[in-house]
């Protein structure tokens, strides 16, 4: 049974030698220094780092290569490590007992064989020795020549024996040490494990400081990314691309025909995008393309993954939307907007202050609150759903425009106070001026989010009739 299972753990033994060591990725036998410049990571290191140096520790992309760098030169430092005690550890006893140890005793078993057939030779000779000698076979053959045979064949059995019992204890220490070899094995996993451990602490020691040099890098894409995330990064209340476009179209864009409805250039709104993505706009080169800065505007709005009045008050702003009664109507949208999350809010209060001044200059422009309403309303609220957006836009599109047209015409009304479009102070841009400000039914500007929620029980919506006379009168007074 041993000598069966000998040949099959050889068999087993010198095939996971064979494939454990081409799991290795540095040169076998090689000491650790020469054995790490010919390991991949160490390589890829090296190039890590030199990519650093070229491109220079100013850019978001050198700082990330020398950290990645250093992290793949510290893994390649881990995986020598690693390598060098499975190969003592594991690779090496498994050759031992495969080529050395187990060959060992199935030669000793061969020698035993050749051992076996002296030894009946030598009897074969004595026996002949004493037929010759014409002996009955129950009696010793005598002479100088027959004592040289007997020797000659109990010498031989005695080879035999001994042999024999070297042999079995090879046999039944080589089952005694199956544990010791098992455990090879249970080292390999502990070995594996151990690396491992230390790569992860590695990479999760340097991953905190690659993500802090992201996040502490200020140039990072507006277009498409979450509203509040782009705030947070920028350290703003208004988005950038909405803010840098409304306070162009302030100064080249409110007498503009037809502006947010004719289409731009494709090639200049791409351009224009790409920058507002890298924050640097020139005013000059845009001053005379209004129709690419309110395209690009919209883009940013319909590429937001969540439209700026929200998925969760959807449904709310539609059924506002649905009340005959205009008072009530107003109300309930009014209502709707106290519930957008802060970002959101003062980014919609901005925005139509803006297009309430731009229906301003409607004699010119054309723009009406309810054409500045159909081309920009599905922009800013759509539902969430998987279907056909063609489809469900066209049926939900007549109640958007009843949304967001009171929104442009009560603009003073649902936001109250003066608003200054040019936050940041990039361009000179007028202020909005809030013509129902002597309102006292009107809650004050200098209210937070809160307060604003409080005095609705308070407030009530002017019809339009007012709204627009007051507006009339303050044209008139210039």
């Amino acid at each position: 049974q041993v000598e069966k299972r000998l040949e099959l753990v050889k068999q087993v033994t010198h095939s996971t030698h064979k494939k454990l060591t081409a799991c290795l990725q540095g040169q076998q036998g090689l000491d650790a220094d020469k054995r790490s410049k010919k390991l991949p990571l160490t390589t890829l290191a090296q190039c890590l780092m030199e990519g650093s140096a070229v491109l220079g520790e100013d850019s978001l992309l050198g700082k990330m290569l020398r950290l990645c760098g250093e992290a793949e030169d510290k893994l390649a430092q881990e995986l020598i490590h690693f390598e060098l005690q499975v190969e003592r550890d594991v690779i090496e006893p498994l050759f031992v007992l495969a080529e050395v140890e187990i060959p060992n005793i199935q030669k000793q078993r061969k020698h035993l064989a050749k051992l076996v057939l002296d030894m009946d030779s030598s009897r074969t000779r004595w026996q002949q020795s004493a037929k010759s000698s014409g002996l009955a076979s129950n009696l010793q053959p005598s002479g100088a020549k027959a004592d040289a045979l007997r020797e000659e064949m109990e010498e031989a059995a005695n080879r035999v024996e001994i042999c024999r019992d070297q042999l079995s204890a090879d046999m039944y220490n080589f089952v005694a040490k199956e544990v010791d070899y098992a455990n090879y094995f249970q080292t390999l996993i502990e070995v594996q494990a151990e690396y491992h451990r230390k790569s992860l602490a590695l990479l999760q020691t340097v991953l905190p400081q690659i993500k802090a040099q992201q996040e502490a890098w200020m140039e990072k894409p507006s277009f498409g990314k979450p509203l509040e995330e782009h705030l947070a990064v920028s350290g703003r209340e208004i988005a950038f691309p909405v803010e840098a476009c409304v306070t162009m179209l302030l100064e080249c864009g409110m007498q503009e025909e037809g502006l947010f409805r004719v289409a731009p250039s494709a090639s200049k709104l791409k351009k224009l995008k790409a920058a507002l993505d890298c924050c640097v706009v020139d005013v000059q080169e845009y001053s005379a393309d209004p129709h690419a800065i309110a395209g690009a505007l919209k883009s940013y709005l319909r590429e937001l993954p969540e439209p700026l009045m929200t998925f969760e008050l959807y449904e709310e702003w539609i059924q506002a939307s649905n009340i005959p009664e205009q008072e009530k109507r107003l109300q309930a949208l009014w209502n709707a907007c106290e519930k957008l999350p802060k970002a959101n809010y003062n980014n919609i209060r901005y925005l139509i202050k803006f297009l309430s001044k731009l229906t301003e200059y409607q004699d010119m422009n054309k723009m009406t609150p309810s054409n500045v309403a159909i081309v920009l309303g599905p922009n800013l609220l759509w539902p969430q759903a998987d279907g056909n957006m063609t489809e469900m836009m066209t049926t939900v599109s007549l109640q958007i425009v009843g949304i967001i047209e009171p929104l442009i015409q009560h603009a003073d009304w649902f936001f109250p106070g003066d608003i200054e479009f040019n936050v940041t102070g990039n361009y000179g841009s007028p202020m909005h001026v809030n013509h129902n400000a002597n309102y006292s039914s009107m809650p004050s500007p200098d209210m937070d989010h809160a307060d604003r929620r409080q005095h609705d029980q308070a407030r009530r919506p002017l019809s339009v009739a007012t709204d627009n006379m007051m507006l009339e009168f303050y044209k008139k007074d210039g």
